[in-house]
């Protein structure tokens, strides 16, 4: 039930970063909102490649030891995060995109070899 209501009141950063991720239109990689891992929620998650993508405010800089403990909790379930500022969605999307493309490309090897042959969409 959280998950659900955490999806009902996205920030402005969520919104358009979902915009991108939503409906496999990023890469073919199904991306899930809100979801649970462990005991946290994943503000995005691609559970085929183990990718987190966590977006921060500005309460996040007082929460750093949290952070870091959710963080090291998803790593031991097997899955990497990528954290961004919600500032740098907002302002620097296509450098955030570029980001997750990388570090998706390094946990799928299929997808490098697509992308060095240019057969990517994006």
């Amino acid at each position: 039930m959280r998950a659900k209501a955490l999806r009902k009141v996205p920030t402005d950063a969520e919104s358009l970063l979902w915009r991108h991720l939503r409906n496999r239109q990023f890469q073919g990689l199904k991306f899930r909102r809100q979801h649970p891992i462990g005991k946290y929620y994943a503000d995005f998650a691609c559970l085929e490649i183990g990718l987190v993508i966590e977006l921060d405010g500005g309460q996040h800089g007082e929460q750093m030891a949290y952070d870091a403990r959710r963080e090291a909790a998803m790593k031991a379930l097997g899955f990497q995060t990528l954290r961004f500022w919600n500032h740098e969605v907002l302002g620097q999307t296509d450098a955030v995109l570029e980001k997750i493309l990388a570090t998706a490309a390094a946990l799928t090897p299929t997808l490098s070899r697509k992308r060095e042959r240019g057969q990517d969409k994006d």
